[in-house]
């Protein structure tokens, strides 16, 4: 790779292939996605605030009984069936297509999951974001998201006190796009921040390098960096402040 000072402000891209770290639970399966380990050398399997992204199947009929996370903002997204949540709280919520879940456990939140026997197969992504803080307030955002509009970006959740829908306690932002064949994006990004993105279904390209299914490229660095989908493709990104303060005591993320 090029290290002159020149290339220095040049976009980095770094593509990572799909996790092999996995747990079969028979009728719930996860797969694990580190966005730290798509740099070389990097000291964490998280990015800064983003910890994980994982991949998740729950087949109908699955129930994943009461248990307890502390000090880690869980966000469902849920692009089709449904995922069925309830907790110690007395929330009874369905999150689907419209609707997205930021769980922040804090200090601890106690919740389970279910689909119904007449259920779709369930795949959805559940993303671990590490608060600035230990021991938060424990509570839940449930709300109706925007309808996606086809090729363009959606914001989904962003740090407290921004415009997005819903928010977490630190400096990431969160979209989805369905990006038809051959459309282009420009992948978002902040000044200072740096860009994970997850292809959740086809395959892009970003800049020049080939993304496929379950695989995944983080771009640190300035400047505009073009997202081309070489087949119909579902992504989603992150604009992460590497900078931000973290803790590492969740419950999953770490």
């Amino acid at each position: 790779m090029d290290d002159s000072p020149s290339a220095q402000t040049q976009p980095r891209i770094y593509t990572a292939p799909r996790t092999e770290i996995s747990q079969n639970q028979g009728k719930f399966r996860i797969h694990f996605d580190f966005p730290g380990r798509a740099v070389p050398d990097h000291d964490d399997h998280g990015y800064g605030p983003l910890a994980t992204v994982v991949e998740s199947f729950m087949d109908p009929g699955t129930l994943i009984r009461m248990h307890q996370h502390r000090n880690e903002e869980i966000i469902s997204w849920v692009p089709d069936g449904v995922m069925r949540h309830d907790d110690r709280l007395g929330n009874d919520l369905v999150t689907d297509s419209d609707h997205l879940m930021v769980m922040g456990a804090g200090s601890g939140f106690w919740h389970a999951e279910e689909t119904l026997d007449d259920d779709p197969p369930l795949r959805m992504l559940q993303i671990f974001v590490r608060p600035h803080s230990l021991d938060l307030e424990p509570g839940i955002q449930h709300e109706p998201i925007p309808d996606p509009v086809a090729n363009e970006w959606r914001h989904l959740f962003g740090p407290e006190g921004t415009d997005a829908p819903l928010s977490v306690r630190n400096d990431v932002h969160c979209f989805d796009c369905r990006l038809d064949a051959g459309a282009t994006v420009s992948l978002p990004s902040r000044p200072d921040w740096h860009t994970y993105l997850y292809v959740f279904e086809g395959a892009v390209d970003v800049g020049e390098a080939s993304v496929g299914y379950t695989e995944s490229a983080l771009v640190t660095a300035g400047g505009d960096v073009p997202v081309t989908a070489t087949e119909d493709a579902t992504i989603v990104a992150f604009t992460i402040n590497p900078d931000a303060p973290i803790t590492r005591q969740g419950t999953i993320g770490r």
